[in-house]
Formats: structure tokens, sequence, C-alpha cells
């Protein structure tokens, strides 16, 4: 590797045209400058200068290593610059949460991404797992997840909590039992078993046998079409709030408020020890005001 140092100095004394200019431009003595180009003739066994008297000339090696010393200074300014420069409308962004929450998100992402042509933003729907692991090995910028992960290189911010909803057509009215569910049929859904399991067990606890033994009319592993079905009045689902909210057709849908409600947390998460950028504080914002309606 051509030394960093030796390569400026030589630079410098190919602007100038002259030791003892090069030299106090370069708060060094003279000899120093020549020593610096001794070294660089010796690592690249090519002459780089041909003297005549106190002037001198750069040789065909010495005129390209001029062009590679004003090319790395260039790019060294340009790297100052972007570090120096932070700027919530550039740069990229990769963002990893739940199915649901990723609905209700990523609309919010098109419209700043409108407003601002050198964003980029990039969101991955991931059970917790996965993007704990995203946080953690640099694959993702942010995270939202559904409790506090507790890990000695994770930040966790609490920014709200969204309710576990019993979804139902409209038209379906009133108290119901869990014999009124079965006689409907369940929307079945990845996270749908666990969440009947959290949700029916403090219900109705002694119907309610497992979700495993729910009577299932239909299955989708596509969370913006869960609720599709329900809408046109084919069974039950259950889905948190935000899978609710960003569906289109929310308005042919019933949601039931059961006598022993259950909430899930959201939690904003990076890896610590990074100090965000603005783009990021701006999207940790974005998604904190999100869970905020939410709650």
């Amino acid at each position: 590797m051509l030394n960093a140092t030796w390569i400026e100095s030589f630079t410098v004394l190919a602007e100038e045209g002259h030791f003892t200019r090069a030299a106090e431009r370069l708060n060094m003595t003279q000899p120093g400058v020549s020593q610096h180009l001794r070294k660089l003739e010796r690592q690249l066994g090519q002459k780089l200068i041909s003297q005549d008297g106190k002037s001198f000339t750069l040789t065909a090696a010495g005129e390209k290593l001029r062009v590679l010393g004003l090319s790395r200074r260039a790019e060294e300014r340009s790297l100052r610059d972007e570090i120096a420069k932070d700027d919530p409308d550039a740069g990229e962004l990769r963002v990893a949460c739940s199915g649901s929450f990723a609905m209700l998100f990523y609309p919010r992402a098109i419209e700043l991404m409108r407003n601002a042509p050198r964003l980029s933003i990039h969101v991955e729907a991931a059970p917790q797992a996965r993007v704990l692991a995203g946080i953690l090995d640099g694959a993702f910028d942010l995270g939202v997840v559904s409790e506090d992960p507790q890990h000695p290189r994770i930040d966790a911010v609490r920014i709200g909590r969204e309710e576990l909803c019993l979804v139902l057509p409209t038209g379906v009215e009133g108290a119901l039992r869990f014999e009124d569910l079965e006689a409907l049929g369940f929307i079945a859904h990845p996270d749908g078993y666990s969440y009947a399991n959290d949700l029916f067990s403090l219900n109705f606890p002694e119907s309610f046998t497992g979700a495993d033994r729910l009577k299932v009319r239909s299955y989708v592993n596509q969370i913006g079409q869960i609720p599709s079905p329900v809408a046109e009045g084919i069974g039950y689902t259950l889905l948190p709030r935000s899978g609710i909210e960003a569906f289109p057709h929310a308005d042919r849908l019933n949601i039931v408020t059961l006598p022993k409600r259950r909430y899930h947390e959201l939690w904003s998460i990076c890896r610590r020890g990074r100090m965000p950028s603005a783009r990021i504080r701006r999207i940790m914002a974005l998604a904190a005001g999100l869970a905020a309606d939410l709650d």
C-alpha cells in the first residue's frame, strides 16, 4: 500500500512546482518533503520528477501519481462532506416490523419518498426473531417489535401498544358466545392460532379448548388479505389493530370488544452504540406517531 501522507506531500509538491513552497504549505521542512519523494520513488521503482537545477518537471510516472493524489483528495473531501451532512431526505433506510404494522407504516413511507427523491426506504415484514437478528447483524437500521428484547446490544424504546381485536362481519352484533364464533368459522393465518390462544383463553375459559381445535373456514397467509373474507361475511378473524386500520374496507368490519381485552406492546429498536441519523430519527418519530394512534 502506498503511504497516503507521502502521496499528499508529492501532490502538493507537484501543485507548487517548488520544494520550499511545498514545505511551507505542508508545515514541513524541505528535507522532509524530499524524503517523502525518495521513499515513494523507491516504493514504486520509478523516478517521479526530472530535476534541472532548482526546477523540476514530472516524469510520466510522476504525472500518474499526481492524478491519483488529486483523486484521493477529492474522494476524501467527498467522504468528509457526506459524513458531516445529516440530511433526513437522503440516503437508505431499512426497517423491519410485523406484517400488520408494515401495512400501516409503508403508505406513510411512500409519502416521504415521494417528497424526497434521494430517500430510499426498504420495509420488510418479518417475525420478531428475524427483526431482532437483523438489527444485531446490521441488516436493519430500525425495527418495531411487540416486546422489549432486553438485549445488551439493542436500544429499545416503548412507543405504544395495540389491541388484539376480534373481527366479525358487519351485521353480527351483540355479545357473542364461543359457540357463535364456531358457527361462523375462523379465518386462520400464521399468527392467528397464537392470537386465539391468547385472547380466547381469557374470555372463554370453559368452552375454548385450544386453537388447534377451532373450526377453520378459510386460511390465508397474506396479511393484507386476511380481513377480506370477513368483510364479505365469511367467518371471523383475530388481528392487531394495525392490521385493521390499514385495511381499505374497514367500514365493512365489526370490531367486537370482549370483556377481557388483550394488548400487545410496541417497541422501537435499533443497535446500541450507533448515533441515529436524521432519517432514522424521523422514521422513529413516524413509527411512534402511528403506535400512539393505535393505543
